[in-house]
């Protein structure tokens, strides 16, 4: 067996969840390449070493550089804060090392498009961790659509709720609260949660064409927890949208972290002419269905048999599920991560990459900017998605 070296930069929420993935990929997925926890960079080395020791990292870096370019590391994976991905992923391909990066991409489309002209150009593989598409259910609408179940779209809607930032004591910025400074995060829900929902989307129903959007900062001075000045807020603490879909299907996207009551509110449904899917992650093992058209009979479906239907995706016929348990229990979140991870090493083996990649993943960084612009210009925007890089979604 191979061994995949990796060298993780960032050692928070998304580091735990990325060495967990790596630490558990060989017992669920039988693949050729073994990963290695070789190295872990983080700004401060007394938290770093505390995380190497808890994951298994055999040491401890302060300065990316010295892990991009070391060689005895495959593989860059990108779990620091939205500021430092465009510098580091470009490294990481000069030094030709594979990289998987957390989303969102960049901090603007400008970066994306340069970071997914630098990979390819080096022919390293590469991923973006857009781990919903991982979900058992969410891989399950996915093929439902693909299937022709749905048949015609004509709505897509969705919602990312959370409510972490209402009170206004809440500072900005540092190690634990830089999602809430716009100089290291770009922006707000759009990037951090809207980014999600706008990927599924476009995996599930194509490209978004135009946009006209609305955003707002609740609290709009904050004390930044660097400085201990008191400074304005950047980020958009909410954000709604209309969007055009390609096949000609309306779209509703929402998403805030003002909705008292919740955590990690995550829900799209998806309506066509034959049938329609609804899917929630406060119950991730659950996919909803609404069959109007039988496919097999292309008949409609009984009137008396017709209903959601709410389907337990344990089984192993379901997307992943044969790799864990018996059906009927459940898989978690942290699941999501380590599908990802399977999908993109039997990718770099099969020699089909998976995908979200850097030019997939630009994508939706060109569907947030737009968002964002349009709420400044109050217009309808053009997203200039190119639906031809959304490679494996929906035409």
């Amino acid at each position: 067996m191979k061994e995949l070296r990796v060298g993780m930069i960032g050692y928070g929420f998304m580091g735990r969840t990325h060495s967990n993935a790596y630490k558990r990929l060989t017992d669920f997925f039988p693949v050729q390449h073994r990963p290695v926890l070789k190295a872990v960079c983080a700004r401060n080395a007394e938290k770093a070493k505390s995380f190497a020791d808890n994951w298994g990292y055999e040491r401890v870096e302060t300065d990316w550089r010295k892990v991009v370019e070391a060689p005895d590391i495959d593989l860059i994976d990108i779990g620091s804060p939205n500021d430092t991905h465009f510098e580091i992923a470009l490294a990481a391909a000069k030094a030709g090392k594979m990289v998987a990066c957390e989303k969102p991409l960049a901090m603007s489309v400008a970066q994306a498009e340069e970071m997914a002209n630098a990979v390819e150009a080096a022919g390293v593989p590469n991923m973006v961790w857009f781990n919903y598409r991982r979900v058992p259910a969410i891989a399950l609408a996915r093929q439902l659509v693909e299937e022709g179940r749905v048949g015609r779209a004509f709505h897509y809607r969705a919602t990312y709720l959370q409510d972490w930032t209402i009170s206004p004591d809440v500072p900005q910025g540092g190690a634990a609260l830089w999602r809430l400074d716009v100089a290291v995060a770009g922006s707000g829900v759009t990037g951090d949660l809207l980014a999600h929902s706008i990927d599924t989307a476009m995996w599930l129903n194509g490209a978004i064409t135009r946009v006209v959007a609305q955003t707002r900062t609740f609290v709009t001075e904050r004390k930044h927890a660097v400085t201990g000045k008191v400074e304005k807020v950047g980020i958009d603490d909410a954000c709604m949208f209309l969007a055009e879909f390609a096949n000609g299907s309306m779209g509703t996207f929402e998403s805030t972290r003002y909705a008292r009551g919740r955590k990690n509110f995550n829900t799209f449904e998806m309506n066509g002419e034959d049938g329609s899917v609804y899917f929630d992650l406060e119950e991730p093992e659950y996919l909803q269905y609404f069959e109007y058209k039988q496919l097999q009979s292309g008949k409609k479906t009984e009137s008396h048999l017709t209903g959601w239907r709410k389907i337990h995706t344990t089984n192993s016929e379901h997307p992943y599920m044969n790799r864990y348990w018996v059906p009927g229990t459940c898989i978690g979140y942290e699941h999501t991560f380590l599908n990802a991870l399977a999908d993109f090493v039997m990718g770099i083996e099969s020699g089909n990459p998976t995908q979200p990649d850097f030019r997939n993943a630009l994508q939706t960084q060109k569907v947030c900017d737009a968002v964002i612009e349009s709420a400044r210009s109050g217009k309808w925007e053009s997203t200039a998605v190119d639906a031809g890089a959304l490679k494996g979604s929906p035409a």
